[in-house]
């Protein structure tokens, strides 16, 4: 059992879709290894496709923030949102069905609205100049802690229904 036999493929990435425009966040759907499932990408800033673009940056940033967070959401079974070590913040939720973890929602892109980006420890990953740094985040958008966390509980909702019909569809 797998994330892609709750949903086929294509709905998941209307699924994506559908979150990133209600939300302004850049929203993946994951399997349980933390591999995005399609090649859906809404960009929601300029900072992150730089990131992604250095394997560096995959590697120390993107991926060890989503395995960690994705482990915690599914140890307590509830959507986790922290930052990421570049400082934007991020949402998983996981996809669990009786008790198995198939996967997980993951939404990131924007800043907290306390928030700022460590420009110094991106530099310090990939090498980029913390004024490029900078320049590629000055206008990155913020969301609020209420904002997220509603939104967290709109997509545990959503996630929940759609794992209630596929064992409604196969009882």
């Amino acid at each position: 059992m797998n994330v892609k036999d709750l949903l086929p493929l294509e709905q998941w990435i209307l699924f994506e879709k559908e979150w990133n425009a209600k939300s302004g966040l850049d929203v993946s759907v994951f399997n349980t290894e933390g591999i995005r499932i399609s090649n859906n990408k809404e960009w929601v800033n300029r900072l992150c496709p730089v990131i992604k673009a250095s394997d560096k940056g995959q590697a120390f940033i993107c991926a060890v923030a989503h395995m960690n967070i994705a482990a915690q959401a599914f140890q307590t079974k509830v959507p986790v949102i922290e930052e990421c070590d570049a400082g934007l913040v991020k949402l998983v939720v996981p996809i669990i069905m009786k008790e198995t973890f198939l996967g997980s929602v993951g939404a990131c892109g924007l800043l907290l609205e306390e928030g700022e980006v460590d420009s110094f420890m991106v530099n310090r990953t990939i090498g980029i100049d913390e004024e490029e740094v900078e320049a590629l985040s000055n206008d990155i958008g913020k969301i609020s802690m209420l904002d997220i966390r509603n939104l967290a509980e709109e997509i545990r909702k959503r996630v929940e229904l759609i794992v209630e019909r596929y064992e409604a569809e196969k009882s």
